[in-house]
């Protein structure tokens, strides 16, 4: 007897970060099973188009929420028989990071941003799945640049670390968070770019070094929290 076919697409957990809290897209599905319902952006493996499940993630964003992401990284495999009605199903899911400047720009019709810890009715394990994505990120954030695909092309050494410690729900001790800098080497300053307009004098804009574009940079000892607050 023939077997029933496997299930087998790819969901992406899009990640920004707006008014100090990291926040997930999530599309409305219009189409069984669970119409109606919020949902990670997803789709089927393309045999004659994607290389790889990569390849898919990349295209299911661009499709479906009309973004490409500075950073797109798999998570895992989710699969099993109860997970989708339809049958047993695999999922390869991937996370991405975009500055949430890039999510407004989007301005996609079906695209809902909602706080990560505020989730409550996705179908599937797609809660699951953003959960575990929501880990992954602040987990890596301790010793990594990963914050850094959350800010946009520009930025000032306090607005990174202002995005370190909203992902990390705690302060950050200034010199360690500097020395981090200087650890992980992934920043340059932009010449002659000062951020002007405040109160306090001018500050230095940044950006990402090139060859850390697509890439992160790993240090071997995580980021301390403030030791006064």
């Amino acid at each position: 007897m023939a077997q029933p076919p496997i299930i087998c697409t790819v969901d992406v957990v899009l990640l920004c970060l707006k008014d100090a809290a990291l926040h997930v897209a999530l599309l409305r599905r219009d189409h069984a099973p669970f119409a109606g319902a919020l949902a990670l952006p997803d789709g089927y493996v393309d045999p004659e188009q994607d290389r790889d499940a990569q390849d898919a993630a990349v295209r299911i964003l661009r499709e479906k929420a009309a973004i490409v992401s500075p950073y797109l990284e798999q998570l895992g495999t989710f699969s099993g028989k109860g997970r989708d009605p339809r049958g047993w199903s695999i999922s390869v899911a991937y996370y991405a990071l975009v500055p949430a400047h890039i999510m407004d720009l989007a301005r996609h019709p079906a695209l809902q941003l909602l706080t990560v810890d505020h989730l409550k009715g996705q179908p599937f394990d797609h809660r699951e799945i953003i959960q575990a994505a929501v880990e992954r990120v602040r987990s890596k954030s301790t010793y990594s640049s990963l914050p850094v695909y959350l800010c946009g092309e520009r930025f000032t050494l306090p607005q990174l670390q202002g995005v370190y410690e909203a992902l990390l729900g705690e302060p950050v001790n200034k010199v360690s968070f500097r020395r981090k800098m200087d650890e992980l080497d992934i920043l340059e300053p932009i010449p002659g770019a000062m951020e002007t307009g405040r109160a306090n004098r001018p500050a230095q804009l940044y950006r990402l070094k090139k060859k850390y574009r697509n890439q992160l940079s790993l240090t071997g000892r995580g980021l301390n929290p403030d030791p006064l607050k």
